[in-house]
């Protein structure tokens, strides 16, 4: 591992930060904290710490000596010195001396003692930070480090390679008896330069930031140079059939099982996955004992509460035998669940019965022959979930080719999975209508498409975008934070393989919304059929394409879904010299019905919005003055010429899809939203 510090970095940070009213110190711990945070061997999502003691002046103007701590929820790979909250030492360092402290204890003196009551909450290591008299203190979960203590003889390997230069503390909980027991080791060793955590992690100190951050560099590469001495485990593969389903037919069906039944008033509660596969990933899920070595635990404590103790091993998901899989996997899972329910009973009998049971579903799924999977309640979770599923893979090898992988015991595992201070979160985030549904807008680049994908968006719903214009899919994705592709959804191919892409991104689709269309005109007794064909092809098929891909899915899924199709009022009152653009239309509205008639006892809801009138690639400005002009009447009344004399906009329509993806009751209905049309009314 290289050191990554420059000094004119760091003076830079100084000067940035400087200019904020940060002081050195805080500048320095910020840069040397991103440091360590942009190095995935040494943190991953949320781990490891770092802290400063320096002065900063209190509301009196009064210099109060205080620790700078990472604060929770803050990664160490972005961090901001908003991250490191400022906490008054003189009260931490007072509980030096006590033996006994709860968890609530703790973190009610660590928040009653921040300077300013906004900030997060500091890390739960803080009291260790604190206790120890060094200026800079940095802590990680260092692959290398972990898989050399993640041994039968962990503490002794470590004691060896490290000799005096560290002190080597036995695992004990983070919080306050970490505090006190490596207060204790560090008073047994103190000319040491840092700590071993045995099956989690190490500190290093020193009394400047470049000191305490070179000093991890160094500590780590020892550990590195000595597992490279021992080579990584080659794993011995079983037997795996010639052809492999691919990853986009299994991921609707795995879905599909880890999503639980919330009745007919609830959406069904979906899990968002998150596919990883390489050479080393499926090296590891195709070995012969694979069950051995992948459930013994997690390779650092903290990983439990995010991936649980154990992954779901599926069997190898053979092309052309899906069904056959997903009867094996739904076994599998049973089997899963039970054993989970298991491991809660046996070990919440040491607590007296007083933990609520998470869900049983896993978050790290393992497929022979593919790869891996992460779950999550969201694209993000799951993303952050599989890479600390490819953390494990990588320790666990190295563990593996040194000796034997042995994490912390399953007591342990279940302290820290159901430790009470996630329990206290649990039922106090509320979740958004559409949060876990993926879905998929076509014209989404702009007008009513982009509009409704923020609309989707801001009720929770996990987005793509398809466009014919890449660059606006692109575009309008990065604002709702989701996937934007490129697609003319005119062509089957790419439909089908964009329908793919969503599956192995989010693991499959929970609502549509078919708005891609375009307006061509001519009166019908004189139009060109070639042009009317190519109405049809984009007004008309390109919906059935994106529907019977997406139904596919769903009945894969299994777990219902949504159809939502852009009718407009064309459908239903027909303009003159618009039978090109109203005849493909009309269809589509039909074909709305025809998926609600026969795919709703698959719980797939099919409807429609019918729309007027609305400023878009449809109806462009200079259309909308040509109108204007030939009816003489101002664009804004040419526009409000409705009922209501209201203009109706891109996001009102919007608000309608997002409306009918929500009425879980609602099934083969057109909603108006053109402000009052009585031709286009359905009734």
């Amino acid at each position: 591992m290289k050191s990554l510090w420059s000094d004119g970095d760091a003076q830079a940070a100084v000067a940035r930060y400087g200019t904020q009213g940060i002081n050195a110190d805080w500048a320095l711990r910020t840069y040397t904290t991103r440091l360590l945070g942009g190095v995935p061997e040494l943190v991953l999502h949320g781990g490891g710490n770092t802290s400063v003691k320096t002065e900063l002046d209190d509301l009196s103007g009064a210099p109060v000596e205080v620790l700078c701590v990472k604060g929770s929820g803050w990664d160490m790979g972005s961090i901001e010195p908003a991250g490191l909250p400022a906490v008054r030492l003189a009260p931490l360092r007072a509980l030096r001396g006590i033996a006994a402290m709860t968890d609530e204890e703790m973190v009610n003196l660590q928040r009653t003692s921040l300077i300013d009551a906004a900030s997060p909450n500091p890390s739960v290591e803080t009291l260790l930070h604190a206790f120890l008299p060094f200026k800079f203190v940095d802590h990680t979960h260092a692959d290398a480090v972990v898989a050399l203590t993640d041994q039968p003889d962990g503490e002794a390997r470590a004691r060896d390679l490290f000799g005096e230069r560290m002190t080597v503390l036995p695992y004990v909980m983070p919080g306050f008896y970490l505090a006190r027991d490596g207060m204790r080791a560090y008073e047994d060793k103190p000319d040491a330069e840092g700590m071993i955590l045995v099956k989690h992690g190490i500190f290093t100190w020193g009394e400047t930031a470049r000191e305490a951050y070179e000093r991890m560099i160094e500590m780590v590469s020892l550990a590195e140079a000595e597992l490279a001495r021992a080579g990584s485990r080659a794993f011995v593969a079983g037997g795996l059939p010639a052809a492999i389903a691919p990853p986009a037919e299994v991921a609707p069906i795995l879905r599909g099982l880890v999503s639980e039944d919330r009745g007919d008033d609830a959406e069904p509660k979906r899990m968002l996955l998150d596919f990883r596969t390489a050479p080393e990933i499926r090296d590891f899920v195709n070995g012969d004992d694979l069950a051995s070595y992948a459930r013994r635990g997690t390779v650092t404590p903290d990983h439990v509460i995010r991936t649980k103790p154990k992954p779901l091993i599926l069997p190898v998901p053979e092309a052309g035998r899906l069904d056959d899989f997903a009867d094996r996997a739904r076994t599998a899972l049973i089997d899963y669940m039970a054993d989970y329910h298991a491991y809660f009973t046996r070990n919440n009998a040491r607590h007296d019965g007083a933990k609520t049971e998470l869900d049983l579903m896993p978050r790290i799924v393992l497929v022979p022959g593919l790869g891996l999977f992460g779950l999550g309640q969201s694209k993000a979770g799951a993303g952050g979930t599989a890479v600390l599923a490819e953390a494990n893979i990588r320790v666990i090898a190295q563990a593996e080719g040194l000796g034997r992988f042995e994490p912390i015991p399953e007591e342990d595992q279940f302290d820290i999975e159901y430790w009470s201070l996630e329990q206290a979160k649990l039922g106090k985030a509320a979740e958004k209508p559409l949060a876990r549904q993926v879905c998929l807008v076509t014209g989404g680049g702009s007008g009513i498409g982009a509009a409704t994908a923020r609309a989707l968006a801001a009720e929770g719903g996990e987005v793509v975008v398809l466009d014919r214009d890449g660059d606006a899919a692109a575009t309008a994705a990065k604002e709702v934070k989701g996937l934007g592709m490129a697609c003319d959804v005119t062509d089957g191919a790419a439909v089908e393989a964009a329908v793919a892409k969503v599956c192995e991104t989010y693991g499959g689709l929970d609502v549509l919304v078919s708005n891609a269309g375009a307006a061509w005109q001519g009166r019908v007794g004189e139009v060109d059929e070639a042009l009317l064909r190519q109405s049809f092809e984009l007004n008309f098929w390109a919906h059935q394409r994106i529907a019977q891909a997406a139904v596919r899915v769903m009945t894969r899924q299994g777990t219902g879904g949504c159809l939502l199709f852009n009718t407009s009022k064309q459908a239903l009152n027909p303009g003159r010299n618009f039978g090109p653009y109203g005849l493909p239309k009309a269809a589509t509205l039909f074909l709305m019905k025809q998926y609600a008639l026969d795919h709703g006892r698959d719980g797939i809801r099919a409807n429609a919005v019918n729309a007027d009138r609305i400023r878009s690639g449809l109806l462009t400005d200079g259309f909308i003055a040509e109108r204007a002009r030939a009816r003489g009447v101002s664009e804004r009344d040419y526009m409000a010429g409705n009922l209501l004399a209201r203009e109706v906009t891109a996001d009102d329509v919007a608000a309608a899809f997002v409306h009918l993806a929500k009425a879980r009751k609602t099934t083969a209905a057109v909603l108006t939203v053109d402000g009052g049309n009585i031709e286009a009314s359905v009734r």
